[in-house]
């Protein structure tokens, strides 16, 4: 079946896309008002774009109303945020961050999670998740129709729990990340295989490809 992007509504296209990227990361990202409440909130339109310097993406979406969702209201205010990793221990938690709650009012407090003091930027860590990225924001870019916000965000330090690391990298084993698929649903990292990637010399030995 072949779906033309221009003849389907926002949900329509909204509910392919997330049913077919499978899995996404979620971001469950901190951030801080001018009263010093705290917001949390997840979002799984969430990924990496550079290594040097370490630039990740976040695109929020609009409210249902039209109006800019809290996180990226904080976001523009303070000019950082936190980006924390959501695993099996905090995803109950993490979903009840996701009730849209007036503006002003803690998810943190309300989901029971711990905002902790972060090193290089205004907005908190959440101490029950294993890995923290405290992020400057260095550009918004305005896309599609809604409009969706695609924040851009330098990691300024990263913090990781010394028990998932193993010779200086996350071991996926031991983080239980959780990854967001389409609807209610979701899933955990827990069938992991390697598959080494070759050289070009090494496929023409395997594969017998001459030169």
């Amino acid at each position: 079946m072949k779906f033309n992007p221009k003849e389907l509504s926002k949900s329509q296209a909204y509910k392919l896309l997330i049913s077919a990227l499978i899995p996404r990361p979620i971001a469950l990202v901190s951030t801080v008002n001018q009263d010093g409440i705290v917001n949390v909130a997840p979002f799984s339109f969430f990924g990496a774009m550079s290594s040097k310097p370490p630039i990740i993406y976040v695109s929020i979406d609009r409210k249902r109303d039209g109006d800019k969702k809290d996180t990226l209201k904080n976001m523009e205010l303070t000019g950082d945020f936190v980006v924390n990793i959501v695993t099996e221990e905090i995803a109950e938690k993490m979903n009840i961050c996701a009730v849209d709650f007036p503006y002003g009012i803690s998810e943190a407090q309300i989901a029971g999670l711990t905002p902790v003091e972060s090193e290089l930027v205004k907005a908190p860590r959440i101490s029950e998740s294993p890995i923290n990225f405290e992020c400057k924001v260095l550009k918004i870019i305005e896309i599609g129709e809604s409009p969706n916000s695609v924040v851009l965000g330098e990691v300024v330090l990263f913090h990781i729990n010394d028990e998932i690391l193993e010779n200086g990298v996350v071991n996926p084993k031991k983080l239980k990340v959780v990854g967001r698929l389409g609807g209610n649903l979701y899933t955990l990292v827990d069938n992991v295989f390697e598959m080494k990637r070759m050289s070009y010399d090494e496929y023409k030995k395997i594969y017998g490809m001459d030169d």
